[in-house]
């Protein structure tokens, strides 16, 4: 008798062929970039604070920012 496997297997899920529709994908959103950067510890908690007396995120405070930069 042989025993079927199951092994699994590693690897970025857009890469698969498998390319039927999702939820997100059918969403009207615009899409979305991920930005990522580095700062002194001094200055995230800095940011932090700040972001937290203004009942924000990081992310809030800084996407609200990057909005009223001019075009």
């Amino acid at each position: 008798m042989s025993k079927s496997v199951n092994t699994l297997t590693a690897g970025r899920p857009s890469a698969r062929s498998n390319k039927a529709a999702t939820l997100a994908s059918l969403a009207d959103e615009a899409s979305t970039k991920r930005v990522n950067f580095e700062l002194p510890a001094e200055q995230h908690t800095k940011l932090k604070i700040f972001a937290a007396k203004q009942g924000k995120t990081i992310k809030e405070l800084l996407t609200e920012y990057v909005g009223r930069l001019p075009e």
